[in-house]
């Protein structure tokens, strides 16, 4: 039976009889999952707090003399309603109200409220929340806003939007903080609105961002971003524009942009003067210098006309939403200068088009899609990955078995090579094709060899291949042994234009298990889903596009490898390049501990690991898109949970422990401060033999269990 933590309830009883609240029924209260926090507390706490948040916007109007009114209601995720005051219901909501309309003649929106901002660039009108407006309450969780800022210049036949961001702080029990997020759309003299600004879905933003949350948490909705991040706002202590598709563009180009290249930081001045700085942001679905691309990846719904790329991931290509053709139909200054801001459109500084007073020629030359294979300026041809061009079309490798594979034979393995077609493809033809076998499993903590199969493959039945290991598997081997391949062949995209180029084509890598003792196959756990990599990704692939599969990764990436032979001596000691320790702290940056005041050890920052041909790869500055503590986010089959599947000991070079037990370094490598480092010590994180005791407390049943103490509300 699973231990949960003690929590007082008396005084939340008492409260409830106070306030004449009945507690829920266990069939009435809303259901929680293991990654929820009020899955852990007290049953009673959670049927009086009903923890969760949902406000709604039901109607909203604007009077003829520019009164703005907005009918609310707020609810539990179960629809019962909340009290925003904190009287008849724990936990006071707070609300902040936008209203806006799109003009005519344009198709974004202008907002009715306005804030004073002064900075370097002078003084500028931002758009903002109303405040000071007035609550009538109509009954308990039902509301009307009347905004203080009344509407000028309303065109009772165009869009208008009352949007409401709103927060319940429930921290006190010990529930964390809710946000939720209405937009209402109406046209003053009824029908449907005639234009709308709807080209970037919240869904397609939460593949990554898991959720989507700006200032602070609380704004969620790409929706209600629009209202306020409105043409011409700027930001006046940097002169940069706030305006959404500008800012979104600029800030997922990041360290692509031509601005920052040239050495400018791409930075907004937010709130209380906080500097946010997006001048090293790498784009996750492109390879680092090919900025935000491919665009599809975003503006969902406009697939590659050869198909999408196998293996990549989209959230709305069934549902798109309805401008979602915008970026393709209606090229403007602005959206296309937010990336290519090395170009001045007045006087037509790098632009082949020459000076652009206006965006009414735009279209003229800059076609949704040309006949270009690649470049050129059309706005399709010219974005897309070369890689991509005509479709993404990768090579196929499989793996047709192994031979000669028991302790102290010399492996055979048979395999094919297909391209997009299905036609055979030699090996001698490949740029690159490697073979790799690793084991025993689980951790591949002896990886035995990789080896080249461009040369020494001999022709077998059905257009197949072999190839005989020079490396024999080790005499006294047992258990389960891995072999998996990676390669690619160059291929020239754009042939006989300036935008011919040679790109890499690979193929995914197989892998197939195989036992060198008889004993019966132990296949490696399967800890992270390719198509959850790809929710970010789009396509995974490393090393230089080769290396896709999840599954591959670890055959050298095991317990005991470092990067000690790319690392030079004067960067000493070595890199842990273990994969769930490499994985974790990739993702966090160095570790989410890294800058905690008197830190010192063995491990300081920042995070470096050394690679191919002693390439330096600092991983210091990854923004991670989305929640660190959700860890299903990239983990399936409950792999997040302790004990993990080996008992290997990892070697650390650089840890506060050397070698450190599985369990500790999964966990230190985002928890990576001397204190959390000397707890994993003493719980046996050393693994001097008696193994670790990390499962007592952090199993999957214990009262701190990673499930637990990663909850999210």
């Amino acid at each position: 039976m699973a231990i949960r933590p003690f929590k007082q309830t008396l005084p939340v009883l008492a409260a409830a009889a106070l306030f004449g609240t009945s507690l829920l029924s266990s069939s009435d209260k809303p259901k929680y999952t293991v990654h929820q926090k009020a899955y852990y507390a007290d049953p009673n706490l959670v049927a009086f707090v009903r923890p969760g948040l949902v406000v709604t916007i039901t109607s909203a109007s604007i009077a003829s003399d520019g009164t703005i009114t907005a009918n609310f209601t707020i609810t539990d995720p179960s629809g019962l309603p909340l009290d925003r005051n904190d009287v008849t219901t724990p936990g006071t909501v707070t609300t902040s109200f936008v209203a806006a309309q799109i003009p005519s003649g344009v198709n974004y929106y202008v907002n009715y409220v306005t804030t004073t901002a002064t900075g370097k660039f002078g003084t500028v009108q931002q758009p903002a929340a109303d405040s000071g407006g007035t609550y009538t309450q109509i009954a308990t969780g039902q509301y009307t806003y009347t905004f203080k800022n009344k509407a000028t210049g309303v065109d009772p036949s165009r869009t208008q939007a009352v949007g409401v961001y709103a927060t319940r702080d429930l921290t006190a029990f010990g529930l964390g903080t809710y946000y939720s997020n209405s937009v209402f759309h109406f046209v003053p003299n009824g029908g449907p609105p005639p234009v709308t600004d709807d080209v970037i879905e919240t869904a397609t933003c939460n593949k990554c961002h898991d959720p989507l949350e700006a200032h602070g948490g609380p704004r969620q909705l790409v929706e209600l971003c629009v209202l306020c991040h409105t043409m011409p706002a700027i930001d006046p202590d940097t002169g940069n524009s706030i305006q959404f598709k500008q800012m979104i563009h600029k800030i997922h180009e990041g360290a692509a942009l031509p601005s920052v290249k040239a050495g400018i930081p791409y930075q907004i001045i937010g709130f209380r003067g906080a500097v946010n700085d997006w001048s090293n942001v790498i784009f996750p679905a492109s390879q680092p210098g090919e900025g935000a691309r491919p665009c599809e990846f975003c503006h969902e719904g406009t697939p590659f006309p050869g198909g999408t790329p196998p293996g990549s991931v989209t959230s709305n290509q069934t549902n798109p939403p309805p401008d979602n053709k915008r970026w393709l139909t209606e090229p403007t200054i602005e959206a296309c200068g937010s990336c290519h801001d090395n170009v001045n459109f007045a006087t037509g500084a790098n632009h082949p088009g020459g000076p652009q007073p206006n965006n009414n020629a735009c279209s003229t030359c800059h076609i949704p899609q040309g006949t270009e294979q690649l470049g050129g300026a059309s706005i399709y041809n010219a974005h897309i990955i070369p890689r991509y061009v005509d479709g993404y079309a990768p090579l196929h490798f499989t793996i047709q078995g192994i031979t000669n594979s028991m302790a102290g034979q010399n492996p055979t393995v048979t395999f094919t090579i297909t391209n997009a077609s299905g036609a055979p493809v030699a090996p001698s033809s490949m740029a690159l094709l490697n073979i790799t076998i690793a084991g025993p499993t689980p951790a591949y903590q002896t990886f035995l060899d990789q080896e080249s199969a461009i040369t020494g493959s001999t022709p077998a039945s059905g257009g197949a291949y072999s190839y005989t290991f020079k490396t024999a598997i080790p005499s006294n081997a047992t258990g389960t042994y891995t072999v998996g391949i990676e390669g690619y062949q160059n291929v020239t995209v754009g042939a006989g234009t300036p935008s011919q180029q040679t790109v890499r084509e690979p193929g995914a890598n197989p892998t197939l298990d195989f036992s060198v003792d008889g004993s019966a196959i132990n296949a490696e756990p399967v800890i992270v889903a390719d198509a959850n990599c790809n929710s970010c990704h789009y396509f995974l692939s490393a090393h230089g596009t080769i290396r896709n599969n999840p599954q591959y990764c670890p055959l050298c990436h095991n317990p005991t490898a470092t990067d000690a032979d790319q690392r030079p001596a004067s960067a000493n000691p070595p890199q842990s390049i273990y994969f769930p320790f490499l994985i974790h702290r990739l993702h966090a940056a160095g570790g989410i501990d890294s800058n905690e005041p008197g830190e010192a050890g063995p491990n300081p920052q920042p995070f470096i690991v050394y690679g191919f041909n002693h390439s330096v790869n600092n991983f210091s500055t990854v923004r991670f898109p989305g929640n660190l503590a959700d860890c299903v986010k990239c983990h399936v089959n409950d792999s997040q949970q302790l004990p993990v599947p080996t008992t290997v000991s990892v070697t650390d070079p650089r840890g506060f422990i050397n070698p450190i037990g599985p369990n500790a370094i999964a966990c230190l490598a985002c928890h990576n401060s001397q204190a959390a480092a000397a707890h994993a010590f003493q719980m046996g994180g050393a693994n001097t033999g008696l193994g670790e005791a990390c499962v007592i407390c952090h199993g999957p049943d214990a009262a701190f269990s990673v499930n637990s103490v990663h909850a999210m509300p």
